[in-house]
């Protein structure tokens, strides 16, 4: 009987082990939440609602923290499923406002609406550039990542949400999205590619219109961070393999761009070169990363067509956001971009 009973222990641990995986995020319950109509507006020649039935669900992991306090308040841990906007948006087709004036697309970004009226912006690089994809997703289905020692069991949401992987303070986490609208920036630039030797000894820094800071070749200060690089462009390939070495774009202007919910949420960089060449970005993705994939202010003293200023932003697969001679960082909020 003793024997009978050992064994039965062992097949019923045996069967626990082997129901156990070594994927730490599948051990809670996948629940499914409530999804509203997402309709596709804006920039674009087939505006139209989602058909999410074609699309691929994808899974993101992410610790939610808002930016309260004096480190940011964290609210729970979860893997969500649902459908990146990688995908959501990947058969649209661009009509951009300006396109005969400056046809690359990295001057667009979306806006995401949810029902209650709460608004974010998600730059066209961050869904289109980044090394790793479908890190953007509206979330269909949630589970907690639970912890084994203390089994701590986080609010559950109930509606679909908007997640933002690789953010830090997740205030872009905005539930029940139901509109994305593609847009450009609005913003006029004088266009002229044919500048010979290009070069900037001058970077400026603005909100809006109001000139902040300026600095002049040589004067770009910091602690210096370096980057192992594949320099590779969409159009033209590769470029090259050389390091960057450059001071973080967040620390060097931390005191002209302060970090708050709004410019988290709605914050929008406009970076710009001489000849009209002009990218943008999100506030978040510059200054609210958990990644450390950082953009970098590269200084490039003397060297013509490149300097006295470049912008690397680590994070891109292609090399196109990086603005070479760059002269000018613009902060708005996306109304005003």
């Amino acid at each position: 009987m003793r024997r009978i009973i050992i064994t039965a222990i062992a097949m019923i641990f045996t069967g626990l082990l082997q129901a156990q995986t070594n994927d730490f995020y599948d051990d809670a319950p996948l629940n499914e939440l409530k999804m509203s109509k997402v309709v596709i507006a804006g920039e674009v020649a087939n505006p139209g609602e989602v058909d999410f039935s074609a699309l691929k669900r994808r899974e993101v992991i992410v610790k939610e923290t808002l930016l309260e306090g004096e480190n940011g308040k964290f609210t729970g841990a979860y893997l969500y499923e649902g459908y990146s906007l990688y995908d959501i948006l990947n058969a649209a087709i661009l009509k951009k406002k300006n396109e005969a004036e400056f046809p690359p697309i990295i001057d667009l970004f979306v806006e995401v609406e949810n029902a209650s009226g709460q608004k974010v912006v998600l730059s066209w690089g961050e869904l289109y550039y980044p090394i790793h994809r479908h890190e953007i997703i509206i979330a269909a289905a949630v589970r907690r990542i639970v912890p084994s020692k203390t089994k701590e069991l986080w609010p559950l949401p109930v509606d679909s949400k908007l997640v933002v992987a690789s953010d830090l303070y997740t205030e872009r986490n905005i539930s029940n999205p139901v509109k994305i609208t593609v847009r450009s920036s609005k913003i006029a630039f004088k266009i002229d590619r044919n500048i010979p030797d290009m070069y900037a000894p001058e970077l400026q820094f603005k909100a809006g219109d109001k000139l902040l800071r300026t600095i002049e070749e040589g004067k770009l200060t910091g602690d210096m961070v370096s980057y192992g690089a594949v320099f590779y462009g969409r159009g033209t390939g590769i470029h090259g393999t050389t390091p960057f070495a450059g001071v973080m774009f967040k620390d060097f202007t931390a005191d002209l761009y302060p970090v708050s919910k709004q410019n988290l949420m709605t914050g929008m960089v406009l970076v710009s070169a001489p000849d009209g060449y002009r990218a943008v970005f999100t506030y978040s993705e510059i200054f609210n990363r958990n990644d450390q994939a950082e953009v970098l202010i590269v200084p490039m003293y003397g060297i013509k067509t490149q300097g006295a200023f470049l912008l690397y932003p680590a994070a891109d697969y292609f090399s196109d956001r990086s603005i070479r001679c760059l002269n000018e960082v613009r902060f708005l909020q996306a109304d005003e971009l």
